[in-house]
């Protein structure tokens, strides 16, 4: 591995999530505000672009998490639609890109390529698309299909789904469009717009309405660590999230996603690498790590803890108690899963070994069940001193770990405001940070070249 004596120092990529159905928002805090009002979001942003940020974040969850048919007690209810929050958000700021989830199995390529490209209009060019895949019957049964995909089905359709978005965008080329009053003449080229596409999830021909926009195409994002999802991130997406904790981790998983790259004709550079990670901050690291404990608490309750510990189990646990004991049954290895619809049932493909590991690490350590899931927890934290935290966050730059990271604050809207006043300066003082933004668009924040007008869509693996 290479280390940082003998290669330029790498530019830190930084943005920030705006969070929601997950267990880091703490909305109970007397600090946190609203997650309904535009406000909150206004002052997310505006701290995001402050602080020189690359772009925000925001995802987008489909159906209600929920067991038992009960809503989980910690998780925001009711957050606007995203794409309403994002084009809002263009309007009050200038530099921030708008990155948002856009799921490719219960939507459409031509309403989603003109969503976005009407974003990338509004906002000068500083759309993103976070490109999902659903895999359950759950979400499913929100909409008209009330099915799902099967795993080897969702990926192929997210592909051609993206494939056949890229050639709504490239059906223009940029410069049809004249406008002279005295003429008459509106288009130069009276084809543009024109597109057919054939393929086995989509048959669709028509005009795309909307001109070509300031990036020609949004920048696209992909969240999976799966073999399907790191392969089609190494061919179509621009960046990717990680959820790797230790250094150690983090290196083997960007040399892997890196090195893939070649066999789509590209170069390292061409994608990035982006893990989410949240942080506590404190005068002191002792201070900090006191507070984290807190914070830790308070985003997993009881209840929180019986549902994550029955992701494994796939029984009803809420007979347990939370203070108490791991279940001394073994989990339930039938097909039906008590947690519906989570992902998270799907990172535990030996639930026996899984259950075995976590009551052997909650017997050494005296650990109740809400101890254990509190411990278990795998999102990247960066913990201590503003001092510590900005070293910490370069080292994972300049070892290959990274190229930057989605930071996820504990409260919204405020969260943010004491990282960009104290962090980002000792980042910008050790020259790995922006201090001014040197373009106008997302790509160009994000270091990536503008694609050529009417190039070829297809990058898909054969």
């Amino acid at each position: 591995m290479s280390t940082s004596q003998d290669k330029p120092r790498k530019r830190i990529h930084l943005a920030a999530h705006f969070p929601g159905v997950n267990n880091t928002t703490v909305w109970s805090d007397p600090e946190a505000g609203s997650h309904i009002e535009f406000s909150s979001f206004a002052h997310f942003a505006r701290t995001a672009e402050r602080a020189k940020f690359d772009f925000l974040f925001l995802a987008e969850g489909l159906r209600l998490r929920e067991q038992g048919g009960l809503i989980y007690d910690l998780d925001v209810v009711g957050r606007p639609d995203t794409f309403t929050v994002l084009t809002a958000l263009a309007a009050v700021t200038e530099h921030l890109g708008l990155t948002g989830t856009i799921n490719s199995t219960f939507n459409e390529p031509y309403e989603v390529a003109r969503q976005f490209a009407s974003l990338d209009h509004l906002s000068g060019g500083r759309a993103a698309w976070n490109v999902v895949t659903s895999w359950d019957a759950f979400t499913g049964e929100n909409f008209r299909r009330g099915g799902f995909l099967a795993q080897e089905d969702r990926y192929s359709r997210a592909k051609e789904f993206l494939s056949t978005a890229n050639e709504l965008f490239d059906s223009w080329h940029g410069d049809e469009i004249v406008a002279d009053q005295e003429s008459g003449v509106f288009l130069r080229d009276a084809k543009a717009g024109a597109f057919a596409h054939q393929g086995r999830h989509f048959d669709i021909q028509g005009r795309f309405n909307v001109p070509r926009s300031p990036q020609g195409r949004p920048v696209v994002f992909q969240a999976g660590d799966s073999e399907e999802g790191r392969e089609f991130a190494a061919a179509d997406a621009d960046a990717i999230f990680s959820r790797y904790a230790t250094l150690e981790e983090g290196q083997a998983f960007y040399t892997d996603v890196k090195r893939r790259l070649a066999r789509y004709g590209r170069t390292p550079d061409q994608l990035l690498i982006l893990p989410a990670a949240t942080f506590v901050l404190g005068d002191t690291d002792a201070e900090a790590e006191e507070l984290s404990r807190e914070v830790r608490r308070q985003q997993v309750s009881g209840a929180t803890a019986i549902r994550h510990l029955e992701f494994v189990w796939n029984r009803d646990l809420s007979g347990y108690d939370p203070d108490g004991p791991l279940p001394d049954i073994d989990p339930d290895l039938g097909e039906h899963t008590i947690a519906r619809g989570r992902a998270q049932v799907r990172m535990y493909r030996d639930p026996l070994a899984t259950a075995r590991e976590w009551r052997e690490r909650a017997a050494a350590n005296k650990w109740s069940i809400r101890d254990l899931v509190i411990e278990t927890g795998n999102r990247q934290a960066f913990v201590g001193s503003p001092a510590t935290v900005a070293e910490t966050i370069d080292r994972f730059v300049q070892a290959d770990a990274s190229d930057g990271f989605i930071l996820v604050p504990h409260l919204t809207p405020g969260g943010l405001d004491t990282f960009a006043d104290t962090v980002v300066p000792l980042l910008q003082e050790r020259g790995v940070f922006r201090t001014e933004y040197e373009g106008t668009t997302l790509r160009e924040h994000l270091g990536l070249a503008h694609p050529d007008a009417g190039s070829a869509a297809d990058r898909v693996a054969s």
